[in-house]
C-alpha cells in the first residue's frame, strides 16, 4: 500500500505539492515512485525558471522508463534539491521529504486550491 499523506495536495500527474512558508515544495508521489521503480536521474529546471500548469519542467528515469514532469501549478523556481544530483534514489524511500524535487513561489494561488485531496487522490491510485 503507498502512502498518501492528507496534509498534501496533488496532482492527475502524480504529483504532490506543499506548503512551506510563503513557498511550496514540489515532488512525485509514493505511487508515481512505486510505479517507476529504481529512480537514476532527475533533470529539473534552473532557479528562476518559470513554469506553466501543465507544461513539462524535466524528467525523472528509472531503471524502467523516463517519465516527464509535468507542473501541477504555475510557479517560478526559487531552489532545486541538490541532493538528488548524487541520490536521486532518495525520491524511492523518502519521495515526501528527502526527496522533494523543487521549491517554487506560486504565480497563482488559486490553482493550489484546486489541486486533488488526499481523498480525490486515494481514489485515482485505487482504480490504477
Amino acid at each position: 500500500m503507498v502512502s498518501i499523506p492528507e496534509t498534501l495536495k496533488y496532482s492527475s500527474d502524480d504529483e504532490w505539492v506543499k506548503k512551506d512558508g510563503d513557498t511550496y515544495l514540489i515532488g512525485i508521489t509514493d505511487f508515481a515512485q512505486d510505479q517507476l521503480g529504481d529512480i537514476v536521474f532527475v533533470e529539473v529546471p534552473e532557479v528562476g525558471d518559470k513554469i506553466d500548469k501543465d507544461e513539462s519542467y524535466g524528467s525523472v528515469e528509472s531503471v524502467k522508463t523516463v517519465s516527464d514532469l509535468l507542473a501541477p501549478i504555475s510557479f517560478e523556481v526559487v531552489a532545486v534539491n541538490e541532493a538528488l544530483d548524487d541520490a536521486p534514489e532518495t525520491i524511492n524511500s523518502d519521495p515526501y521529504e528527502a526527496g522533494w524535487i523543487l521549491k517554487v513561489k506560486a504565480v497563482e494561488e488559486s490553482e493550489v486550491e484546486d489541486l486533488l485531496t488526499h481523498e480525490d487522490y486515494q481514489k485515482r491510485v485505487d482504480e490504477a
